[in-house]
């Protein structure tokens, strides 16, 4: 049962034509829902900004708090993987400028693009112009974007960041406090629509009080059950990749690392998990240091950066290290993630054997260690560290590479 099978049932969508019919159930739905509650009515959508009327932001912020508490409980039992589930970069500069524009319009417009399309499939005329405004801007945009996609695009970069990273404290902590701030704000939107908009709270229903408290008492359950840990993912997942790490599926050798390297069709991202001292004395050229203790924390930025050619290779000295730090990657669904054959050791044997510098160490040494001395501390400045392509243009190995592909990105809300 674990992870939820997010990829399958993409891969059942395809398979299985029916699985659309489900699809199509959860839009009109949703469809449904946002016009019964009114977001196809502009004049009613804009109340908001006038404080007379808070049902949009009651319902939008309901539906966003409820999804994240059942979200956040399911992650604690282990039914679902948080890393399988996509969370967009955050780019906090032209984030908050776009913000601003989308915030204008919507006070102008009385819609947001998802609200506006809601209206114009129930026939409203202001939906149909906003919907033809969305579209033009977007033309716009697409013509003008050259002028400034650098910015945009990297205007305050933080990549895979959330409340968890910011606040440093635990998911069911954040999850807790959002609905507490959540609950504030409806008791205060409803203050707003009782002085500004004349509504009278005697006549809502007493029963939401009861789902306020349900929903707080479910947050508060996530704060006990916590969330798994990176052993307790292993555990779950252990039974199918023990069994590729056993028959070494996973262990690719020198030569089919070289030849992914210079393969164009492909992202190869290594990294090495030595200390520093052995990484500043050997390393293979663009390889990141990222020590064994610190590899769960390059799991986000790995998640927020993937593509489905991505290759990741971790590697130690032989293969004790790299084999832990594997455990914890795939443990943490990073998918494509593969293994040095014998380490940097092996990599030397393969490449640098006709190199005189690098001269093997004559007494035997302990698991896990660098087998070669080495007269300076140069890191990748070793020939061996970038073998010429043109020597090694036909290599012999068996290919175990094979791309997985994991997830797509996917928009949501009201953009």
């Amino acid at each position: 049962m674990y992870p939820f099978p997010l990829p399958a049932l993409q891969a059942t969508s395809a398979d299985n034509p029916l699985t659309y019919l489900v699809f199509l159930a959860i839009g009109i739905a949703f469809g449904y829902i946002l016009e019964l509650s009114g977001f196809g009515n502009s004049t009613q959508l804009a109340a908001q900004f006038y404080f007379r009327d808070l049902t949009v932001l009651k319902v939008m912020f309901g539906a966003i708090v409820t999804a994240m508490v059942l979200m956040f409980t399911m992650i604690g039992l282990g039914i679902l993987d948080y890393n399988l589930v996509w969370v967009n970069p955050t780019y906090l500069g032209s984030g908050i400028v776009g913000g601003l524009i989308m915030g204008v319009g919507f006070i102008i417009g009385g819609f947001c693009p998802g609200t506006s399309l809601a209206a114009a499939a129930t026939g409203k005329i202001d939906g149909m112009f906003f919907v033809g405004g969305v579209l033009g801007g977007i033309f716009v945009f697409g013509e003008v974007e050259k002028f400034f996609d650098t910015w945009w695009q990297t205007g305050g970069y933080l990549g895979r960041f959330t409340l968890m990273d910011w606040l440093g404290l635990p998911a069911g902590v954040v999850v807790t406090l959002v609905v507490l701030m959540a609950l504030f704000m409806f008791w205060g939107g409803e203050q707003l629509e009782k002085y500004v908009g004349k509504r009278d709270l005697k006549k809502e229903p007493k029963w939401r009080y009861g789902l306020a408290a349900a929903l707080l008492a479910v947050a508060v359950v996530t704060i006990v059950i916590g969330t798994p840990t990176t052993d307790q993912k292993w555990t779950k997942v252990a039974p199918v990749k023990e069994v590729a790490l056993t028959d070494r599926q996973v262990q690719i050798s020198p030569a089919e690392l070289y030849t992914t390297m210079y393969d164009n069709k492909l992202i190869t991202v290594l990294i090495d998990v030595r200390s520093e001292a052995d990484y500043n004395l050997y390393h293979l050229n663009n390889a990141l240091n990222v020590p064994l203790s610190q590899i769960e924390s390059v799991v986000p930025k790995l998640l927020a950066k993937y593509t489905p050619n991505t290759v990741y290779v971790v590697m130690s000295n032989d293969e004790v290290a790299a084999t832990e730090a594997w455990q914890k990657l795939v443990a943490n669904s990073v998918a494509n993630t593969y293994i040095l054959e014998g380490g940097v050791n092996n990599w030397i044997a393969f490449f640098g054997k006709d190199d005189p510098e690098i001269v093997p160490v004559s007494q035997p040494v302990a698991a896990d260690q660098l087998r070669y001395t080495f007269p300076a501390v140069l890191g990748s400045r070793y020939a061996s560290c970038y073998p010429d392509p043109q020597e090694y243009e036909e290599l012999e190995y068996e290919a175990k590479i094979k791309l997985e592909l994991k997830r797509d990105k996917s928009g949501g809300g009201c953009g």
